[in-house]
Order: C-alpha cells, then structure tokens, then sequence
C-alpha cells in the first residue's frame, strides 16, 4: 500500500524498495514511540494518574498522557522524513505546531480537569491554525460557496472530529483500532495518488507511533493515551481526512464514518432524552458494549474490523471513480457501520 511513496528523492527506486523504506519509518517510530513511554512512565505514574469515573471503563488508577511520546515520535518521524525524502505536498509545520499545541492543553487536562470553554477555546484555535494553513486557492466545493465560509465549516468539523476522537478514547485499544485502518486507508490513497506525499508522510508516522503504544494499551492497558494524545491525533487525522475529500469526498466520508457515527448518534440520544450533554457517562455505543456483556477486546476487534472495511471501501471509490460505485461503497458503508452499531447496542 505505501509503495508509491512520490518522494521526489526516491523517484525511480523500486516498488520493492519504496515498500521497505515505509515499512522501516513505520518500525522505526514505533520502537521510538515505546521507547519514550518506557522513559515517561514514572512521571506519567506521579503526576498522570487517571482515576476511574462515571466515564471510564477502567476499576484501577492507570497513568495517562502517553500521548505526548505518540506526538513526539510524529515530531521526528515527519522531520525526517522530510529532511531525508523531501516529499511535494501542503506543509506540515502548521499542523504539526497545533498538534503539539493541543497535546499540552490536553496534559494540562489530564493533570486537573479544565473548564469546557477553555478547552473548546484552544481546540477552536488549532482547528483554525490548520485550515487557514490550507494551500491557497485550496476548496472541496468550488463555486458552492465562498471560500471564507468554506474555511469556517472546515474549522467546525475539525474541532468536532477532534472531540469526536477523545470521546471514544474510553477503552483500551479503542484508538489504535481507529487509527490503524484509518492510516492504511490513506497510504493506500497515497499510493494511487489520490492524496499529496506528505499526506502520506503523516499518516506513515501516525501509524508507526500509534502501533509502539498500542503494545502498552493492550487489555488490561498499562498506559492510557489521555486528552494530551486523542485531542492531537484527531487533529491528524482531521487534518488528512480534509485532503481525501478534496480528491475524493466519499473516501474521506467512508474512512470517518464510524468515528463520526458514534458521538454524534450519542449525542443526539442524550439530546432527546432531556440528558445534561456536559455530564459524564458511558453511553456511547462502545461503552454500551461493554456494559451488555461483550469483553474490551471483542468491542475493539469490531471496531477495527469495521475500520477495514471503510477504508477498503474508501479505497474501492477511488479506483471505480463512478458515481455509482460511489453510491454503492456508501451504502455498504452505511449498512456496515449500522450493523456493527446496533451489535455493540446489543452486547453478548
């Protein structure tokens, strides 16, 4: 999936070779990613503690706050990856600068609580560094509206995408079972080249980074990710979903459907049952799993699952390019993610 990586550096190696370069990043930053929670772990123990809650899933106290070492290794994944491949595509600074931006807001969070506004404020912020980073002249709907209206949809979304991510951030590997396939959708876009290089550059660190600390958030996890990881990994994946739109809407909405699908169903629930939407709870579909008798990992197993076949859906879009192969990946898409909806609903 990663061997057409279009840096401009590696043009004409083989495919066989190119493969072995992503697969290498990908190594590389997850043995950089575990190795920096080994490092951070006693004072994640110290000052991170995560206490069990009306939200959480979990009945002991469990450091939090390994997303700072996910961001870190991202940090130096794509700063090599661009000094070594000098790969064509948006610039990754600007999101890169946000992401680091909301993994500090979100260890300050993780330390003590913060109020919703100043919380929403500094997403709101980053999410509007990202989109005014776009490339100019940059739309997903040309001549539908003004690009400034434009731009202040993206930011909206963005920041919901980016609590939309921290919400089902409430189970052990319920992330990487998001990220992983999400990741694998977009190199294999980037492969076919639907998306910019550095897309692709992102997403091969994301992935790498997310696999070194998925082996310490295995069930029973050792280490959570916390707000300083979900809220900076949703601005990620934001930030490359919004690329897949350009070059394919449909793509970009199959790859996010259940990470959409989730919050949003719950959220509109809570809505109409006249519940406080402010209020902890462990109601989304994941947690509703769990709570009907199914064990963490066969919810998280679902939900990957469900994330290769949105992304093999993603990708089959692509590569029809037809409005009817669109309409076709779509509905299964949707009937897919119902499917694994109304299961979890349901439980054993």
């Amino acid at each position: 999936m990663a061997a057409r990586l279009a840096y401009d550096s590696l043009e004409g190696m083989p495919h066989s070779e190119l493969a072995l370069w992503a697969a290498a990043m990908v190594a590389g930053c997850a043995a950089l990613s575990a190795l920096l929670i080994l490092v951070f772990r006693p004072l994640l123990v110290r000052h991170l503690l995560a206490h069990p809650n009306d939200r959480s899933s979990h009945a002991v106290a469990t450091p939090q706050g390994a997303g700072i070492a996910v961001m870190l290794t991202l940090l130096a994944g794509t700063a090599v990856g661009l000094v070594l491949w000098s790969p064509e595509g948006p610039n990754l600074l600007p999101v890169i600068a946000a992401a680091l931006f909301l993994t500090v807001l979100g260890a300050l969070d993780d330390m003590h609580a913060r109020p919703v506004p100043w919380r929403l404020g500094g997403q709101t912020l980053a999410a509007l560094v990202l989109v005014f980073s776009l490339p100019e002249g940059f739309q997903l709907f040309p001549g539908l509206m003004p690009l400034m209206l434009e731009r202040a949809l993206l930011a909206l979304g963005t920041v919901w995408f980016v609590n939309a991510v921290n919400f089902l951030d409430g189970l052990d590997w319920m992330t990487v079972a998001q990220v992983v396939p999400s990741t694998l959708g977009v190199l294999a876009l980037q492969a076919l080249g639907a998306v910019p290089a550095t897309i692709g550059l992102l997403a091969l660190t994301l992935l790498g980074a997310t696999l070194g600390f998925a082996i310490f958030n295995k069930h029973p996890a050792q280490i959570f990710l916390g707000d300083a990881g979900s809220l900076p990994v949703g601005l990620c994946l934001a930030f490359m979903l919004i690329f897949v739109a350009q070059a394919h809407f449909v793509a970009a909405l199959l790859l996010s459907f259940y990470t959409l699908a989730d919050p949003t169903l719950t959220l509109l629930r809570r809505m109409a049952a006249g519940e406080r939407i402010s209020s902890a709870h462990r109601t989304h579909f994941y947690q509703r799993g769990v709570s009907q008798g199914l064990t963490v990992p066969q919810v998280t197993t679902r939900v990957f699952l469900l994330g290769l076949v949105l992304a093999g859906l993603a990708v089959g879009t692509v590569l029809a390019s037809s409005l009817a192969a669109d309409l076709v990946c779509l509905g299964l898409g949707l009937v897919a993610t119902g499917r694994t909806l109304f299961a979890l609903a349901r439980g054993r």
